[in-house]
C-alpha cells in the first residue's frame, strides 16, 4: 500500500496535534494542515492581487527587480532560480515579501525593507496582513514541533523572533510544447519550516524513502507544511528536509498557469544553529559539530541556487 502524507487538523488538542504533526514530519518531512484559521477572504484577495501583478508587462515587473539583492525582496524574473545541482532553470517567476525592521535594529543589515508595486491597489495592505497570519500559524506549528521533540512549547519563540522569514508569490506560466526543465526542479528548502498555500493544483511531489514520488494535494484552503534544511540540521536529521519538486502539468492542464504562496519561516539571522542535545545519542552521533548562524547558512545556499554570486 502506497504511503500518503496525512491531513492533520490544528483544532486537535495540543499534545495530540504535536504527536500527529511531528510524526508526519519525522516520517515524510511534510504534513498537510487544516483549520489553520487564516481568513479565506484574505487568501482569495491575495490570489487576486498576485495574478494582477504577474499579468503586468514584463518591463513593469522588472522595474522591481533588485540587482544584487539575492531575490530577498521584490521581483525575481522568470528563469532566474535553479535548484542546487540542476542543469535547467525553473519555469517560474516570483515576488518576495519580507519582514520590515525599524531603523537601527541589530538585524536590519541582513533583512532589507520591502518594495511595493504601485500598479496593484492595496497590494501592501493585503500582503502585510497575510505575512502576519503566516507568522502566527508558523509559531503554533513550531510549538507543536517543540512538544514532539520533548522541548518547552515556547522553545522556538526566541529563535524566530524578528526572523528573516519570506513570503513568496509564485507564478508558473502555462507550459507550451516540450519544455527545457520543469516548474520547480527537485530541491530541499533552506529555511526552518515552509507553509504553503496553493498546492491544490496538481504538481507538488515529494521523494519518499523508497525512491518513489508521492503527490501532495491538500484539501481546498489547507496548507502543505514541510521541514527545511535549518530544522533538519538542528534536529540532527531526525526531522528530514525532504526533496520535493513541482512537475510540469499533464497535457490537459498545460495551458493553465499555476500559482502558489509559500511562507519560508526562518530563524532570526544571528541564531546559532547548534544540534539539539536530545537529538544526539550513541546511535545518532552529531552530524553537525560545527555551529553556523542562520544568516551564514542562508547566504551559502543562496549562492548555490543562483540568487547570489
Amino acid at each position: 500500500m502506497t504511503a500518503a502524507v496525512p491531513v492533520i487538523s490544528m483544532s486537535l488538542p495540543d499534545d495530540r496535534f504535536a504527536q500527529d504533526f511531528g510524526g508526519s514530519f519525522e516520517r515524510f518531512g511534510f504534513a498537510m494542515i487544516t483549520d489553520h484559521g487564516i481568513d479565506p477572504a484574505l487568501i482569495d484577495d491575495a490570489w487576486t492581487k498576485a495574478k494582477e501583478f504577474f499579468a503586468l508587462p514584463e518591463a513593469a515587473k522588472r522595474a522591481y527587480h533588485i540587482a544584487g539583492g539575492g531575490g530577498a525582496r521584490g521581483y525575481t524574473p522568470f528563469g532566474t532560480e535553479i535548484a542546487k545541482g540542476a542543469k535547467e532553470v525553473d519555469l517560474k517567476e516570483f515576488w518576495h515579501v519580507g519582514r520590515d525592521l525599524p531603523a537601527g535594529h541589530p538585524l536590519a543589515a541582513q533583512q532589507p525593507n520591502n518594495v511595493w508595486p504601485a500598479e496593484v491597489a492595496g497590494f501592501r495592505e493585503t500582503y502585510d496582513r497575510l505575512f502576519a497570519e503566516f507568522d502566527r500559524v508558523g509559531g503554533k506549528l513550531l510549538s507543536g514541533i517543540a512538544r514532539y521533540l520533548g522541548l518547552a512549547p515556547d522553545f522556538f519563540d526566541d529563535t524566530v523572533k524578528d526572523g528573516n522569514s519570506v513570503m513568496r508569490l509564485l507564478h508558473y506560466p502555462p507550459v507550451e510544447g516540450p519544455a527545457k526543465g520543469i516548474r520547480a526542479e527537485a530541491h530541499e528548502d533552506i529555511n526552518t519550516i515552509t507553509l504553503l498555500l496553493g498546492a491544490e493544483e496538481a504538481g507538488l511531489e515529494i521523494l519518499d524513502k523508497d525512491g518513489s514520488w508521492l503527490p501532495v494535494s491538500p484539501p481546498a484552503g489547507a496548507m502543505a507544511v514541510n521541514v527545511g534544511d535549518m530544522l533538519q540540521r538542528l534536529t540532527n536529521n531526525r526531522l528530514p528536509s525532504t526533496t520535493h519538486r513541482v512537475r510540469n502539468p499533464d497535457t490537459g492542464r498545460a495551458s493553465v498557469a499555476r500559482y502558489s504562496m509559500p511562507f519560508f519561516l526562518h530563524f532570526r539571522s544571528d541564531y546559532p544553529i547548534v544540534t539539539l542535545d536530545n537529538c544526539i545519542d550513541a546511535e545518532h552521533p552529531n552530524l553537525y559539530p560545527t555551529p553556523i548562524t542562520a544568516d551564514e547558512y542562508l547566504q551559502e545556499r543562496l549562492r548555490e541556487i543562483g540568487l547570489k554570486k
